[in-house]
């Protein structure tokens, strides 16, 4: 059935109607992009808190980005089988309650066990929640108007995420908890919204592809939870390779599945295009940095700067002073010449960005790096709406709900595997480089381990006093002062590893063919709906896809075990 099926009945006139549409659908996901900062922010304080560990905490974050990579495609087919206007509804409610239950999180022994279950199912909310929003604002507008629109959503979300660590250090002052009772509010208002808007979409009516939803987020948990160990076992350990290949290999049977599937989950054939499948590269290597940096970042800035939560939450807002005024001169640039001109502007500046805020991270100096969080985020800003906008534009035959499923699939498995890598990545220089410091005090090896062991292991030192509670003052200090340098330097290659990754998005944002769409999605296409995928292409662009991990792999080995 053709995209155009789904569209809702909307006047050209009907202007008050789109944009009540367009409120309703800020409401409804502001909680969740409040969530993807506010959580980051308030790591330490959760950690503390709950007397969790550092992997710990990671998977309160990682546990609710794999979930939604897992399921958007599955929420996207949902909004369009079962309408969108009731899955952003579902969503909402399934969000909002299992934030509740995160902040009711009990201090006991399975507290952490507790917080992550609850997030993952607050994952699975947002997955349901967003694409049918998406899908509601995409179908409202004209596609003359669309990249204006989703350029307007995209800065107000952006802002609303900024709204997480400005909130959430005022927040965590009270208590913790906070930042998951916020969400409600928006909750309440983004039901009423949604219930008086005008605007519905026709559901499609056709099956749901249940088998490739669970292949799919089966190979996405089982790669996520081999390059999130990897900080434990190591990189050249057999488990890590042995998960890390199995999930590649299941979401390559994935692919091949949803090839042979009457009615997939995902149609690939949709990749068969240049400029889409250019699209969601550039979206997933952009992703890799843009949600794990505000995690880093809350680090750095309460472990090795000593800001509060509320100076790390004013820290965190430069990002997002670049992002929102960019995204509206990137989603300009798209209506008016395409999207591979903000894109490769995004990737570079981006890459720029990293690249000096790397360089100035060991200075351990707030001014001296603020100019450069501001031009990260500004190329952020640039490429995230147009490559978005551009991807759902050029989709083949495909609903809107399916396609913005494809690309948040994308952009949240980008960020699951980017928070796992570059985590490895500090916990991994972290601890080869403050056994070798300690020593250097006079530490025996067995204490320096031991010291090692619980700084690596609590954020670079947030709770791991316990650890040089036992040295006299002098020593103490010392030790802690070398374990935040340190720190400064496992972050630092952390940033340095975000520079490169903007490359790698910029060679993809460089293939893209450019140009314009001019015709409704799914119009142009409409006689290929039956036409049998050609799986060639898509092994081939796998293939290509499967070399830059494994270079990017032996990269991250050399580097951490050198």
């Amino acid at each position: 059935m053709s995209s155009t099926s789904t569209q809702a009945e909307i006047k050209p006139e009907a202007s008050g109607a789109r944009y009540l549409a367009l409120t309703a659908m800020l409401f409804a996901v502001a909680m969740t992009f409040i969530d993807k900062t506010i959580v980051a922010l308030a790591a330490p304080a959760i950690e503390q808190s709950l007397g969790i560990s550092d992997s710990e905490v990671q998977w309160v974050i990682n546990g609710y980005l794999l979930s939604l990579a897992a399921l958007f495609a599955l929420g996207g087919r949902l909004a369009d089988v079962w309408g969108h206007k009731k899955v952003v509804l579902i969503g909402i409610v399934v969000f909002a309650a299992s934030s509740a239950m995160c902040a009711l999180t009990p201090t006991a022994d399975y507290a952490a066990t507790w917080l992550i279950s609850f997030r993952i199912i607050q994952g699975a909310g947002a997955a349901l929640l967003f694409p049918a929003a998406l899908a509601i604002v995409v179908t409202a507008f004209p596609l003359n108007g669309r990249g204006r629109a989703l350029a307007l959503f995209f800065a107000i979300t952006g802002g609303l995420t900024a709204v997480g660590p400005l909130a959430g250090g005022y927040l965590l002052n009270i208590h913790w908890s906070l930042i998951f009772w916020i969400n409600i509010p928006f909750a309440i208002i983004g039901i009423i919204l949604t219930l008086r808007m005008k605007i519905n979409t026709e559901p499609l009516r056709e099956p749901i592809d249940w088998r490739g939803g669970a292949v799919v987020a089966t190979g996405m948990a089982v790669s996520i939870y081999g390059l999130q160990q990897s900080a434990v076992w190591g990189w050249s350990d057999p488990k890590t390779i042995g998960f890390i290949g199995v999930g590649a290999l299941v979401l390559a049977f994935f692919v091949w599945l949803q090839a042979r599937t009457e009615v997939p989950l995902i149609k690939v054939r949709i990749f068969k295009d240049r400029a889409f499948s250019a699209d969601n590269a550039v979206l997933f290597f952009s992703m890799m940095t843009f949600i794990p940096v505000f995690f880093f970042l809350s680090l750095y800035a309460q472990v090795v700067l000593g800001e509060s939560a509320t100076q790390a939450g004013l820290f965190l807002m430069w990002f997002f002073v670049g992002f929102i005024v960019a995204a509206q001169v990137g989603g300009a640039m798209l209506d008016r010449s395409g999207a591979k001109l903000p894109m490769i502007i995004g990737c570079v500046l981006s890459a720029v960005g990293y690249g000096f805020w790397a360089w100035k991270t060991t200075d351990l100096n707030a001014g001296a790096i603020t100019p450069y969080i501001v031009l990260a985020g500004a190329g952020i800003g640039f490429l995230l709406g147009p490559a978005s906008t551009d991807a759902v534009n050029r989709s083949i035959n495909a609903s809107y709900g399916e396609v913005t499923g494809i690309t948040q699939t994308v952009r949240n498995y980008g960020s699951a595997v980017g928070m796992a890598i570059l985590g490895s990545v500090m916990g991994t220089i972290f601890k080869n480089d403050i056994v070798p410091s300690l020593r250097g005090l006079g530490l025996t090896q067995d204490q320096a381990d031991l010291a090692a062991t619980s700084f690596s292991g609590n954020s670079g030192g947030t709770s791991a006093s316990g650890a040089i509670a036992n040295y006299p003052p002098g020593v103490a200090d010392k030790i802690q002062s070398i374990a935040q340098l340190d720190f400064a330097r496992s972050l630092q290659a952390v940033f340095y590893a975000m520079a490169a990754i903007m490359v790698v998005a910029l060679i993809c944002a460089l293939l893209h063919p450019g140009g314009k769409v001019e015709l409704e999605t799914g119009a142009a296409q409409e006689v290929e709906d039956e036409a049998p995928p050609q799986v060639k292409p898509l092994i081939i662009k796998m293939a290509i896809f499967v070399g830059i991990f494994a270079a990017i792999y032996l990269v991250i080995y050399l580097f951490t075990n050198g």
